[in-house]
Protein backbone atom coordinates (compact mmCIF):
# COMPACT_ATOMS: atom_id res chain seq x y z
CA UNK A 1 0.00 0.00 0.00
CA UNK A 2 1.25 3.46 -0.85
CA UNK A 3 2.32 5.61 2.09
CA UNK A 4 0.97 9.13 2.18
CA UNK A 5 2.96 11.73 4.09
CA UNK A 6 1.07 14.60 5.68
CA UNK A 7 3.06 17.83 6.01
CA UNK A 8 1.06 20.73 7.40
CA UNK A 9 1.99 24.40 7.33
CA UNK A 10 1.75 26.52 10.47
CA UNK A 11 -1.52 28.10 9.24
CA UNK A 12 -3.07 24.71 8.50
CA UNK A 13 -2.08 23.44 11.95
CA UNK A 14 -3.63 26.49 13.61
CA UNK A 15 -6.86 26.05 11.66
CA UNK A 16 -7.04 22.34 12.52
CA UNK A 17 -6.36 23.04 16.19
CA UNK A 18 -9.14 25.64 16.19
CA UNK A 19 -11.55 23.16 14.61
CA UNK A 20 -10.71 20.46 17.11
CA UNK A 21 -10.84 22.66 20.19
CA UNK A 22 -13.54 25.30 19.78
CA UNK A 23 -16.70 26.15 17.91
CA UNK A 24 -19.38 23.94 16.42
CA UNK A 25 -18.22 21.53 13.74
CA UNK A 26 -19.44 18.21 12.36
CA UNK A 27 -18.05 15.21 14.23
CA UNK A 28 -16.39 13.87 11.08
CA UNK A 29 -14.66 17.22 10.48
CA UNK A 30 -13.27 17.25 14.02
CA UNK A 31 -12.15 13.63 13.67
CA UNK A 32 -10.39 14.35 10.38
CA UNK A 33 -8.70 17.39 11.93
CA UNK A 34 -7.43 15.30 14.84
CA UNK A 35 -6.16 12.60 12.46
CA UNK A 36 -4.27 15.15 10.36
CA UNK A 37 -2.76 16.81 13.43
CA UNK A 38 -1.56 13.47 14.76
CA UNK A 39 -0.16 12.28 11.39
CA UNK A 40 1.67 15.51 10.57
CA UNK A 41 5.31 15.01 9.61
CA UNK A 42 6.02 18.68 8.94
CA UNK A 43 8.50 20.91 10.74
CA UNK A 44 5.86 22.34 13.10
CA UNK A 45 4.91 18.98 14.62
CA UNK A 46 6.29 18.41 18.11
CA UNK A 47 5.53 14.70 18.43
CA UNK A 48 4.23 12.50 15.61
CA UNK A 49 2.01 9.52 16.44
CA UNK A 50 1.95 6.23 14.60
CA UNK A 51 -1.24 5.05 12.95
CA UNK A 52 -1.84 2.27 15.49
CA UNK A 53 -1.75 4.75 18.35
CA UNK A 54 -4.03 7.22 16.53
CA UNK A 55 -6.44 4.38 15.77
CA UNK A 56 -6.58 3.33 19.40
CA UNK A 57 -6.91 6.85 20.85
CA UNK A 58 -9.51 8.15 18.38
CA UNK A 59 -11.31 4.79 18.12
CA UNK A 60 -11.17 4.72 14.31
CA UNK A 61 -9.90 2.07 11.93
CA UNK A 62 -6.50 2.13 10.28
CA UNK A 63 -8.29 2.29 6.94
CA UNK A 64 -10.00 5.55 7.98
CA UNK A 65 -6.66 7.09 8.83
CA UNK A 66 -5.22 6.01 5.49
CA UNK A 67 -8.23 7.44 3.63
CA UNK A 68 -7.91 10.82 5.37
CA UNK A 69 -4.19 10.99 4.62
CA UNK A 70 -4.74 9.98 0.98
CA UNK A 71 -7.47 12.59 0.54
CA UNK A 72 -5.25 15.29 2.05
CA UNK A 73 -2.32 14.45 -0.24
CA UNK A 74 -4.36 14.01 -3.43
CA UNK A 75 -7.16 16.56 -3.04
CA UNK A 76 -5.82 19.12 -0.60
CA UNK A 77 -6.50 20.61 2.80
CA UNK A 78 -10.07 21.84 2.21
CA UNK A 79 -11.20 18.51 0.74
CA UNK A 80 -10.53 16.76 4.04
CA UNK A 81 -12.59 19.27 6.02
CA UNK A 82 -15.60 19.37 3.71
CA UNK A 83 -17.91 16.51 3.00
CA UNK A 84 -18.22 15.21 -0.54
CA UNK A 85 -21.68 15.78 -2.00
CA UNK A 86 -23.60 12.59 -2.66
CA UNK A 87 -23.64 11.46 -6.26
CA UNK A 88 -26.47 8.96 -5.76
CA UNK A 89 -29.51 9.76 -7.86
CA UNK A 90 -32.84 8.76 -6.34
CA UNK A 91 -35.54 7.86 -8.80
CA UNK A 92 -39.07 8.42 -7.62
CA UNK A 93 -41.64 5.75 -8.41
CA UNK A 94 -44.44 8.25 -8.12
CA UNK A 95 -45.06 10.31 -11.21
CA UNK A 96 -48.11 12.41 -12.04
CA UNK A 97 -49.96 9.44 -13.53
CA UNK A 98 -49.51 7.20 -10.48
CA UNK A 99 -50.37 10.08 -8.16
CA UNK A 100 -53.63 10.62 -10.06
CA UNK A 101 -54.46 6.91 -9.79
CA UNK A 102 -53.74 6.96 -6.03
CA UNK A 103 -55.97 10.01 -5.53
CA UNK A 104 -58.74 8.35 -7.53
CA UNK A 105 -58.40 5.21 -5.43
CA UNK A 106 -58.41 7.23 -2.23
CA UNK A 107 -61.62 8.99 -3.26
CA UNK A 108 -63.37 5.76 -4.26
CA UNK A 109 -65.23 3.47 -1.89
CA UNK A 110 -62.98 1.24 0.21
CA UNK A 111 -63.04 -2.52 -0.31
CA UNK A 112 -65.82 -4.47 1.37
CA UNK A 113 -65.09 -5.14 5.00
CA UNK A 114 -63.20 -1.87 5.44
CA UNK A 115 -64.53 1.44 6.64
CA UNK A 116 -61.83 3.53 4.90
CA UNK A 117 -58.67 3.17 2.87
CA UNK A 118 -55.43 2.51 4.72
CA UNK A 119 -52.05 3.28 3.20
CA UNK A 120 -51.28 -0.43 2.96
CA UNK A 121 -54.60 -1.10 1.25
CA UNK A 122 -53.90 1.66 -1.26
CA UNK A 123 -50.41 0.30 -1.94
CA UNK A 124 -51.72 -3.24 -2.40
CA UNK A 125 -54.52 -2.07 -4.70
CA UNK A 126 -52.10 -0.02 -6.84
CA UNK A 127 -49.98 -3.14 -7.35
CA UNK A 128 -53.06 -5.30 -7.96
CA UNK A 129 -54.34 -2.89 -10.63
CA UNK A 130 -50.81 -2.91 -12.16
CA UNK A 131 -50.17 0.82 -11.82
CA UNK A 132 -46.70 -0.12 -10.52
CA UNK A 133 -44.87 -3.41 -10.07
CA UNK A 134 -44.39 -2.74 -6.33
CA UNK A 135 -44.79 0.20 -3.95
CA UNK A 136 -44.55 0.66 -0.20
CA UNK A 137 -47.18 2.22 2.01
CA UNK A 138 -44.63 4.90 2.95
CA UNK A 139 -44.29 5.96 -0.69
CA UNK A 140 -48.08 6.18 -0.91
CA UNK A 141 -48.12 8.30 2.26
CA UNK A 142 -45.55 10.72 0.87
CA UNK A 143 -47.44 11.02 -2.42
CA UNK A 144 -50.75 11.74 -0.69
CA UNK A 145 -49.14 14.11 1.79
CA UNK A 146 -48.48 16.52 -1.07
CA UNK A 147 -52.24 16.72 -1.63
CA UNK A 148 -54.93 17.62 0.87
CA UNK A 149 -56.18 14.03 0.87
CA UNK A 150 -55.74 11.62 3.70
CA UNK A 151 -56.99 8.04 3.51
CA UNK A 152 -57.79 8.10 7.25
CA UNK A 153 -60.32 10.96 7.07
CA UNK A 154 -63.97 10.07 6.71
CA UNK A 155 -65.61 11.47 3.59
CA UNK A 156 -67.58 14.66 3.87
CA UNK A 157 -71.22 14.45 2.94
Amino acid sequence: MKKYKVKLTQEEREELEAISSKGKHAAQTVLNALILLACDEGQFQKQRSINEEISRVLNVSMKTIDRVKKRFVEEGFEAVLTRKPSTYQYQSKVDGDLEAHLIALCCSDPPTGYKRWSLRLLADKAVEMEYVDRISHETVRQALKKTSLSPGKPKAG
